[in-house]
C-alpha cells in the first residue's frame, strides 16, 4: 500500500502595505522542511528581489529577508494549498488543492500586481481563479521560475534576473537614498 506524500503550503507573508503578491506553486522539500519561502540555498528568488530594489546581496537571516520584502510592499504565497508530491519538482505535483487567492485579495486590497513565479504557479492561478473578479482587477504577470534548474530560455540567475527586472520595472518604485 502506497504512503501519502501530501504536502501543505506555508502561510502567506503579507501586510496592509503589500502591493505586489509573488506567487509560487508549492514550496520544495528544502523550503517546507525549513518552513521558509525560497529556502533552497540555490533558488534565485531572494537575490532577484534584492536586486530589483537595488539592495545588493540578500540578508542571511530569513526574518530579515521577510522584513525586507514587506518593507518594499511585497507579499509571498503559493497557488497550491496542498498536493501529493514526492520531491520538489512542479511536474510531480498531483491532486493540487488551490489556495484562496481571491480571499487574500479581498483581505489585502492594496495588492495591485500578482507575479506568478513560473508556469505552474500561473497555470494553477488561471485554472482555479482566472475568472474571479478579485484576480481580474489586478495585473497578473507570468515570470520565469526562480528555481535553480535552468530552462531553454533562462539558463541562470543573470538571465532570470534580467527578465524579472524588465517585467517589474513599471511596478517597482525607484530607490531613493537619503
Amino acid at each position: 500500500m502506497a504512503t501519502s506524500n501530501k504536502v501543505y503550503a506555508l502561510q502567506p507573508v503579507v501586510d496592509a502595505n503589500s502591493r505586489i503578491l509573488f506567487l509560487g506553486s508549492m514550496p520544495g522539500t528544502a523550503s517546507l522542511a525549513a518552513s521558509r519561502y525560497y529556502g533552497h540555498a540555490r533558488n534565485h528568488f531572494w537575490p532577484i528581489l534584492y536586486r530589483l530594489h537595488g539592495a545588493g546581496a540578500p540578508e542571511e537571516s530569513y526574518e530579515d529577508r521577510l522584513r525586507f520584502a514587506l518593507a518594499h510592499g511585497c507579499a509571498l504565497w503559493d497557488t497550491i494549498a496542498a498536493c501529493e508530491r514526492e520531491g520538489s519538482l512542479d511536474a510531480d505535483i498531483r491532486e493540487a488543492e488551490p489556495t484562496d487567492i481571491p480571499g487574500l485579495m479581498l483581505a489585502y486590497p492594496n495588492i495591485e500586481l500578482i507575479v506568478c513565479n513560473g508556469g505552474k504557479s500561473y497555470d494553477t492561478l488561471a485554472r482555479h481563479h482566472g475568472q474571479d473578479p478579485e484576480v481580474q482587477r489586478r495585473v497578473v504577470l507570468k515570470l520565469p521560475s526562480t528555481s535553480p534548474i535552468p530552462t531553454r530560455q533562462h539558463k541562470g540567475l543573470e538571465e532570470k534576473a534580467e527578465a524579472w527586472m524588465e517585467a517589474l520595472k513599471p511596478f517597482v518604485e525607484p530607490r531613493r537614498d537619503s
